[in-house]
């Protein structure tokens, strides 16, 4: 599981060839004992939680960086190495 950035408490991952269980384009984000899985670039969850906060933290960091990560799901989806993503500052 590539980490493609970390803020705020928050670890944001990338899984290679993960297309199987959602057929959107995703994230995969961490907090604590919270998992989430959001879609890109639109921000809406797809599966778990995240506290409400760090929600809005993560769509915010999303809006930013839509074109990066749409350009890293598509390296992704062929297998091939993700890069990583600056934070949210």
């Amino acid at each position: 599981m590539p980490v493609i950035s970390m803020f705020y408490g928050l670890i944001v991952a990338m899984y290679y060839l993960d297309t199987k269980q959602h057929n959107h384009p995703h994230i995969h984000v961490k907090y604590g004992e919270h998992e989430a899985v959001i879609k890109i670039p639109g921000g809406e969850l797809l599966e778990g939680e995240l506290p409400g906060g760090k929600m809005k933290l993560v769509n915010a960091w999303i809006e930013i960086h839509k074109d990066e990560l749409m350009a890293n799901w598509e390296l992704a989806v062929k297998g091939n190495e993700v890069f990583k993503i600056d934070p949210l500052k």
